[in-house]
């Protein structure tokens, strides 16, 4: 019996998709273009930590689309993260007006709203039913 994906599951693989084929393309260029801008260790190393990110996001991605669980797992677990992070990087971006990432202040309340609200999506329990978590 095939399940049926909710839309809004489609719409966050597509978008985890997306991410990962620009980070896997970051990840191409900084290792490319390092040596041959004399900061090869930096960028090679920068490099290489995005084109993993970007295997993970297509995984991630594939996950999500076909409705494994693992992927409702690690989803929830990054997004956590990446809630926590932006609210560690607050008083910063307040004190200097942009996070350790670069985003402004707008970007990192954005981002963290953007991440609530995919965490509250990924547990309402159409979505929970259709990777095989229990719904409560």
């Amino acid at each position: 019996m095939q399940k049926h994906r909710p839309l809004g599951v489609t719409i966050i693989a597509i978008l985890i998709v997306i991410a990962g084929i620009l980070t896997l393309l970051v990840g191409i260029g900084s290792v490319a273009i390092g040596p041959i801008i004399g900061i090869s260790l930096v960028f090679i190393a920068s490099g290489v930590i995005s084109l993993a990110i970007g295997i993970a996001y297509l995984a991630m991605g594939y996950g999500l689309w076909k409705g494994k669980g693992w992927a409702w797992t690690i989803s929830t677990i990054v997004l956590i993260i990446g809630i926590i992070v932006d609210i560690i990087s607050l008083p910063r971006t307040i004190a200097t007006g942009y996070s350790n990432t670069g985003s402004s202040l707008s970007g990192v309340v954005v981002s963290i709203g953007i991440s609530a609200f995919i965490l509250y999506y990924l547990y309402r329990p159409h979505v929970k039913a259709y990777f095989g978590r229990a719904t409560f």
